[in-house]
C-alpha cells in the first residue's frame, strides 16, 4: 500500500526551537528533537540519575521487602519467565541479579510456547512445583495469570508479579503485584517493559538490603553495581517495542553506552558479533533489528532457554557458540517466514485488497500448516503492507488455534478483543496483550465467526482513523545538508525507537542509475537540485511488478540518512523507506 506522506512541520520551524538555539546540535536536529516534544536541551540529558525513583513505582517497596525475606532465609526461588526477547532479558536479570545479592537457590522456568503456552500457567506452576519453590516471581507476565498465582497459593507458594501488560478486570490475588499499568499506580511511565519492571524491583531490593545492613553484615555479599544490567535492560526496551518515553530512553541510551565501550555481557556482545554489527557503534535499531531477532527465534522455534544462558553466560567462548546456534535458528526462521508470506499473499491477492478501496478495516488469516510461532511476525509483515490490525492464525491443540494480532495507531487491539469478549461470550477462550499486539486463541469451528466479529468490532473504532498509511517526514533537506555528519549526527542521537522516531525527510531526486541487487532490493544513483554530487540509495524489497522502471527520470522519495561503511570507507546512503515516479506532469 502507498503511503501518504504527511510533513511534521508544514509551516517551517515553530518558535519554541528558540529553547535549544544555544546548543550545539545541528539545526535539523533541533527541528527533528522539537517534533517529538523536546523543548529544554535539559530533556537531552539521559542521566541515570535522572530516572524516576523506584519509590513512585506501586508496591517495588514491598516487593523488596519479600525478596529481601526470602534472602535472608536462603529460599527457593524460581523465576518464570516469557519466551520472547523480553521476556529472556526480564528472566537473565531476575536471575542474575538475585545471585548477585546473595541467592543461592534460584532457578528459572520458561513456559515452552508448543505445550504450555503464555504465562503463568496451573500446568507451568505444577512444573515449578517439582522443584518445592518458597517464592515463585514472574517477569513479563503474570497479571493475567488468576489461575496459576491461584494453584501456587493453594500449594503455599508466595507469588510475586512482575509484568508491564496491561490489567484485566480481575486482578491475580497474589502476594505483591508491580506493574505500571496495575490500577493504582500513579508511576509517570507506563511504558517501562517487562525487564524495566523488574530492574526496577531490583533497584528497590538493593535500597531495602542497604536499609537492612545486608552488605556490611557478615554475609560478605559485595553490593552489586546494577548499572551492568543496563545492556539487558536496554536489549528488552527496545526488542518489545515500547514507546520511548523519556524514562525509556534514559534505560536505552545508558544500555547502549556500557555495549558501545566494551562493558556489554558475553551474550550480548556475542550476538551483536554474529550478527555482524560493530559493538562500538551499535545504535537502538541494530538491537531491534539484529539482536532482538535472533534471541527471539529461540522462543519461536525451538527454547528460549538456549537464549536466556546465553545472556546469562559469563565465559565469552560459551556464549559465543549459543549466539552461533541463535544465528542459525534464526536463518530457519526466515525461511519459514518466507513460506506463510507467500502463503499470505497469495490470500490477500484473492480479496483483491490492494486494489478494493472498500477493503476490510481488519483481516484475519488463517493456515493450518502455519508455525504457531512466527505468525506474529507474519501478522506484524501484512500489517506493515496492508494497514490494517490483522490477526494471523496457526493450528494449537485440541481443536484450538491461536492467533497473533498487531494493530495500527488508533486501534487498541487488546480494547477490540476485549469488546468482542463482552459481545461474544465464549468466543474467545483466552486473549492478554496491550494496545499494537495481544495474543489469543479460539476453537477452531468459531474462526469465521470471529473474524466477522472483529471486522465489526474495529469499525466502530475507526471512525476518526486514518486508514491510509502516513509516513511522517521532518521535511525537505537542502543539498547542503545531505552530507555524511548529518548522518552520523542523526545517528547517535537518539535513541530512536516507538512513539521517538528516527527521522524520515523526503524530496525529489533525479533517477541516474538503477539496478537490483539481491533479487528484491533496488540499487540507487541519485541526482539533486543545487549539488552536483551524487548520491547512493537502497530500497528494500520494492515491488517487482514496478521497480526498475525503464522511463523514470524523477523519483520522489521518503527517506532515512545512513551512515555506509564497505571496506574500511565511509559514506552517506539513503536508505529509501517509499519510492515512487514523480509526476512532472
Amino acid at each position: 500500500m502507498q503511503k501518504i506522506i504527511r510533513r511534521r512541520h508544514p509551516g517551517g520551524i515553530p518558535d519554541i526551537l528558540n529553547g535549544l538555539s544555544g546548543t550545539a546540535i545541528h539545526p535539523v536536529l533541533a527541528r527533528v528533537y522539537c517534533s517529538r516534544g523536546i523543548v529544554d536541551p535539559l530533556e537531552l540529558e539521559l542521566q541515570t540519575a535522572q530516572l524516576l525513583p523506584p519509590a513512585q513505582l506501586l508496591n517495588a517497596d514491598r516487593a523488596a521487602i519479600l525478596l529481601a525475606d526470602h534472602l535472608a532465609t536462603d529460599s527457593r526461588i524460581v523465576i518464570i519467565g516469557d519466551f520472547d526477547a523480553d521476556g529472556a532479558t526480564s528472566t537473565a536479570l531476575a536471575v542474575t541479579a538475585l545471585r548477585a545479592f546473595g541467592a543461592t537457590q534460584v532457578r528459572y522456568l520458561v513456559p515452552n510456547r508448543f505445550e504450555f503456552g503464555y504465562g503463568m500457567t496451573p500446568e507451568i506452576v505444577a512444573v515449578a512445583l517439582q522443584d518445592k519453590p518458597d517464592l515463585i516471581v514472574t517477569v513479563d507476565n503474570g497479571i493475567s495469570s488468576n489461575e496459576g498465582v491461584a494453584a501456587a497459593k493453594a500449594a503455599g507458594v508466595a507469588t510475586l508479579i512482575t509484568d508491564h501488560h496491561l490489567a484485566g478486570d480481575d486482578i491475580p490475588d497474589a502476594d505483591v503485584i508491580v506493574n505500571p499499568n496495575q490500577p493504582g499506580c500513579d508511576f509517570k511511565s507506563k511504558n517501562l517493559a517487562g525487564v524495566g519492571v523488574i530492574f526496577y524491583v531490583m533497584l528497590a531490593l538493593r535500597a531495602e538490603l542497604r536499609r537492612r545492613g545486608w552488605f556490611a553484615g557478615s554475609t560478605g555479599i559485595a553490593e552489586p553495581n546494577l548499572a551492568e544490567f543496563l545492556d539487558l535492560v536496554a536489549l528488552g526496551t527496545v526488542a518489545d517495542v515500547v514507546p520511548l518515553d523519556r524514562n525509556n530512553r534514559i534505560l536505552v541510551a545508558q544500555g547502549l553506552a556500557r555495549i558501545r565501550s566494551g562493558k556489554a555481557r558475553p551474550g550480548v556482545a556475542a550476538i551483536l558479533e554474529v550478527a555482524s554489527k560493530n559493538y562500538r557503534k551499535v545504535v537502538a535499531s541494530d538491537l531491534g533489528f539484529a539482536v532482538g531477532p535472533r534471541l527471539n527465534a529461540a522462543g519461536r522455534l525451538d527454547d528460549m532457554s538456549v537464549g536466556i544462558e546465553c545472556l546469562m553466560s559469563t565465559q565469552a567462548a560459551y556464549a559465543s557458540a549459543l549466539a552461533t546456534q541463535l544465528h542459525q535458528l534464526n536463518l530457519d526462521r526466515r525461511l519459514i517466514e518466507e513460506g506463510m508470506q507467500r502463503d499470505a499473499l497469495k490470500a490477500l491477492k484473492k480479496l483483491d485488497l490492494e486494489e478494493n478501496i472498500e477493503s476490510p478495516v481488519a483481516l484475519t488469516l488463517y493456515e493450518a500448516s502455519w508455525h504457531q510461532g512466527v505468525i506474529g511476525i507474519l501478522a506484524s509483515r501484512v500489517k506493515d503492507r496492508m494497514h490494517r490490525p490483522t490477526i494471523v492464525f496457526a493450528d494449537g491443540d485440541s481443536g484450538q488455534i491461536k492467533g497473533s494480532a498487531r494493530s495500527i495507531p488508533g486501534v487498541h487491539i487488546r480494547d477490540i478483543l476485549a469488546a468482542i469478549a463482552t459481545r461474544h461470550p465464549g468466543l474467545i477462550l483466552k486473549f492478554g496483550g496491550h494496545a499494537m499486539a495481544a495474543g489469543l486463541t479460539l476453537m477452531h469451528e468459531t474462526f469465521e465467526q470471529f473474524s466477522q466479529a472483529f471486522i465489526d468490532e474495529v469499525s466502530r473504532h475507526v471512525d476518526d482513523v486514518n486508514l491510509q498509511a502516513v509516513i511522517e517526514s521532518d521535511g525537505e533537506l537542502d543539498a547542503a545538508e545531505l552530507e555524511l555528519g548529518l548522518a552520523t549526527e542523526l545517528r547517535f542521537a537518539g535513541p530512536w525507537g516507538q512513539h521517538f522516531a528516527e527521522p524520515i525527510f523526503d524530496g525529489r531526486f533525479k533517477l541516474i542509475q538503477q539496478r537490483l541487487v539481491g533479487q528484491k532490493h533496488l540499487k540507487l544513483v541519485l541526482g539533486y537540485e543545487g549539488s552536483t554530487r551524487l548520491l547512493d540509495a537502497i530500497a528494500f524489497n520494492v515491488d517487482l511488478a514496478v521497480w526498475p522502471h525503464e522511463t523514470a527520470e524523477m523519483v520522489d522519495l521518503a527517506y532515512r540518512l545512513d551512515v555506509n561503511e564497505f571496506r574500511g570507507n565511509t559514506t552517506l546512503q539513503l536508505m529509501v523507506e517509499q519510492i515512487s515516479v514523480a509526476d512532472t506532469g
